[in-house]
Parts: C-alpha cells; structure tokens; sequence
C-alpha cells in the first residue's frame, strides 16, 4: 500500500467492482421486470379467453383449455369455491383456494346441459320456452385489470413456480365467477440466473484485468519520476548541481514536473555559485586591508617612528564599511523584510544631502515643494540606498552631481545623476552585480569594494521597487530608483 501503484489499482479495482455490481443488480431487476411482465401479460391473456367462454354461456365442461400444461387455470365462484380446474391440475398455491377438486356444477347455480327438461320428454315446450326468451342471455367480462399474484402449480406430476392473474366474469345466468389462469415463470428464472451466473464468472475475471492494466499502465506513467528521482539522488550523492534529470517527451504533468525541476536546479547552481563567487571575493576584499593593516602595525611595532596612522585609520574604516556591507547583504539574502513604516523621500534626501559635508563635488536637490513622497519601508535602508547612489556620483562626476525626486506614476522616482564617462550600455545591467567595478584602473582604495550598487538594487528590490541606470542629460549616468506609493 506505501506504492502509488498499489493504491491506484487498488483504488481503480475497487471503483469498477463497486459500479459492475450495481449495474449488475440494475440489469438482474429491469430483466426479471420485464420477464414477469411478459409472464403477467401470458396469463392475463389465457384468463380472459376462458372468461369470453363462460361471459357466452359455454358449459362447464365444454371449455377450450388450451396448452393447459403451460397456462393451468382454476376458476371459482363467488364463495371461493373451485367449479373448473385443468384437467392435470393436481395443487395450486397463490390463488387464495384451499383446494383443486370441483363441487359439483348445480352448486355453482349453472343451467342444466342442453336438452334436459322436467322429464316428461315434451319438445315442443321446449321450443316454445326459447320461442319466447326464457333462456339466459349474454353475460360479461370484468374491463378492470386483472390482480396478478406469485404461485406454484403442480401440473402432471410436476412442480413449478406460475405467476396468476385473476379475471373476474359473468355468466349469462348472472353467476359471477373469477378465472386464475397461470404463466409459467421458469424461462424468466432460467434467464436471470443465466445472466447472474455469467455476471458471477466475468466480474473476478474483469476486475483481474482492471487490476492488471492499472498497475502497468501506472507503472509505465511513473516510470519517468523513477528517472527523475534516481538522478535527483546521484545529484544529492555528487554535488553536481550542472545536472539535470531527464525530460520525457510527452506533454503531461511528469514531463513539466521534470522542467520545473531542471528550472529549480538552474536557479539553485546559480545561486550556490554566486555564494561561492562572493566568498571568494568577500575574502579577497578583506585580504588587502588586513594585509596592509598588519603590516603598518608590525612596521610601528618595529619602528614607532614610522608608524602611518592615517593609513592604518583608513584600513580601519575600510574594513569596517566592508564588514557592515556584508552583514547588510546577508540579512537581505536570508530574507528580512525592510518593515512597513511609512518615509518621506523628498525629506529623507534633503536630511541625506545634508550630511555630506566632506564630498567633493556640491550636490544639487531639486525636490518640489508642498510634494507628498511618501513609501512604505525601512528608512536606514532607503537612506544607505540614496548614500550609496550619492558615492558612486561623487566618484566618478567630473564637476557635478544632481539628485531629484518626483512622482511617477503609482510610486515616487529618485533620480541621482553626473556628469561623468556614464554607463555603457552593455554593463548596465552588470554594474549591480556584487564585487564588479568597471574602473579596473582606479586603485581599490578609491573605487570601493563594488557593493554599493549591488545592495542597492537588492533594497529596491525588497521595497517592491525598481533600479535602473542610463544616460543622464549632462551626459554621465543617471540611476532612477522607483518605489511604489503604500496602497
């Protein structure tokens, strides 16, 4: 039961059994149905013959009883009492009698046989009594449907089930008298049990087969997430995350679980590699200041005269912005969410601009006035975000940097720009990489560690927002950073 194939035969075996039975027992009711109604019909049809004889006067023992073996009849009067039966009729049930024997035909109030008179042999009174209308006229048969009922009938020895129907006639000497002529029920029960019989053989043999085909066809079906499964696990077992499982060719389900997982592995050996690349380069950044920090100190350690403190302070620093950078973009990568507090971009530029005292190049603020710029986020994020865009100005602008903020749509657009060599459009998209700087020649003192941009981005980012970089009107780069307004 642990396989998808067990239970999906199991489950399917189950389904048809329980529909192969019901429309088993569906099929078994409207037979016997329509097989009784046929025997109903066989009887009724036999009962009302023997009622027209006797609605005409026929006599007792002048009846057509036709194919009495397989139609028995019994006929009786108004106290229950049997006057006629088959001449092999031996027992009969169902037909509310006790018995089978006749009583005799002048109990029943028939007319005397033809011909019999009071005995003194005079014809002509005879004549003269039908002359003038004394025998009994036409009597009838009951227009009503018959009542069936369920009975056994020992016919010549033999017994067998019979379904009776009851018609009720009347004699022309107004005796009322009610015909139970039977239809055998042997061929509806011959059918039923024929096709119950049948339906019994076939139905282990068909769920056989169901159970059969449903784990095959379930096996094949799966056979594709067995592959994908054993390369999973020779990936696990590798560390190769260049692999990829297998794609089948069809269309279905597995074969886009099979790209979703190949998509997956992709964005994971993308991201295990940019991990890797950046402690290879985190390492390498630290290297250098520490390296040169160590050595300052065991030069003064050595020489006190010579000791650069400068130098030594500015490592310092340097080692120190590096490891806040780093701390910041591993918070960002392990998700934290930048809060939902509410910031006023057109202050928090102004309030930013105003604490650059030491940059080289004037900044210059265009935020309208009476504007409402406000976005939902954290404000040290947003701050180190415009301070970040605000160094990579002042490094690279020949003589002015400009930064300005304004509505743009749905959101609130800050847009720092210089007048430097710009962007080429090739790298825009690399600069925001982490550890790229595309001034090689610049020592890297001067050019930063090449984080800035990176957490910038990945700010905006978390925001919601957008950062992109093109060419600014004094020719330089212009970098629009787009947040959206709180809904």
């Amino acid at each position: 039961m642990r396989s998808v194939r067990a239970r999906a035969a199991i489950g399917a075996t189950l389904v048809v059994a329980v529909a192969l039975v019901a429309a088993g027992l569906a099929v078994l009711l409207v037979l016997r149905a329509n097989l009784i109604d046929q025997a109903d019909l066989q009887a009724e049809v036999a009962a009302r013959e023997v009622a027209g004889q006797l609605a005409t006067g026929t006599p007792y023992d002048e009846l057509e009883l036709d194919d009495e073996e397989d139609h028995p009849v019994q006929v009786t009067d108004e106290e229950g009492r049997v006057v006629i039966v088959s001449k092999d009729l031996r027992a009969v049930t169902g037909t509310g009698t006790s018995g089978v024997t006749p009583v005799p035909s002048a109990s029943a109030g028939a007319s005397p046989s033809p011909g019999e008179g009071d005995g003194d042999g005079d014809d002509d009174d005879s004549a003269d009594d039908d002359d003038d209308g004394s025998r009994p006229g036409r009597g009838e048969v009951s227009s009503d449907d018959p009542d069936f009922s369920d009975g056994t009938a020992t016919v010549d020895g033999t017994t067998a089930d019979y379904r009776f129907a009851a018609v009720e006639a009347t004699t022309p000497d107004g005796v009322t008298l009610t015909v139970y002529a039977g239809a055998p029920l042997a061929a509806e029960q011959e059918a039923v049990n024929t096709v119950r019989g049948a339906m019994l053989t076939g139905l282990p043999l068909l769920l056989v087969v169901v159970a059969g085909v449903t784990w095959l066809v379930t096996r094949r079906a799966l056979r594709p997430v067995e592959g994908i499964r054993r390369e999973m696990a020779a990936i696990t077992a590798s560390e190769d995350l260049a692999r990829r499982v297998p794609e089948p060719g069809s269309r279905d389900e597995i074969a886009a679980l099979a790209r979703t997982t190949n998509e997956t592995l992709t964005v994971l050996e993308a991201s295990v590699e940019r991990q890797r690349r950046f402690v290879a380069d985190a390492s390498h950044e630290l290297r250098s200041p520490i390296a040169s920090l160590r050595t300052q100190l065991e030069v003064a350690e050595a020489h006190p005269e010579l000791l650069d403190l400068p130098g030594a302070v500015a490592d310092t620093v340097r080692l120190q912005v590096l490891a806040a950078d780093l701390l910041l973009l591993a918070r960002l990568d392990a998700g934290e969410k930048p809060g939902s507090a509410t910031v006023e971009l057109g202050a928090l530029v102004r309030e930013e601009v105003s604490q650059r005292t030491g940059d080289r190049i004037a900044v210059s603020v265009e935020v309208p006035q009476g504007g409402a710029f406000e976005v939902n986020g954290s404000r040290g994020q947003l701050s180190r975000v415009i301070g970040n865009l605000l160094d990579n100005a002042q490094r690279h602008a020949e003589g002015s940097v400009a930064v300005s903020v304004a509505a743009d749509g749905r959101g609130v657009r800050v847009e720092v720009r210089d007048d430097g060599a710009g962007v080429p459009e090739d790298e825009r998209e690399r600069i925001f990489e982490r550890f790229v700087r595309l001034d090689d020649a610049r020592s890297r003192d001067d050019g930063g560690a090449g984080l800035g941009l990176a957490i910038a981005r990945d700010v905006a980012s978390r925001h919601g927002g957008t950062l992109t970089v093109d060419r600014a009107a004094e020719g330089g780069a212009a970098f629009r950073l787009w947040l959206p307004r709180p809904a």
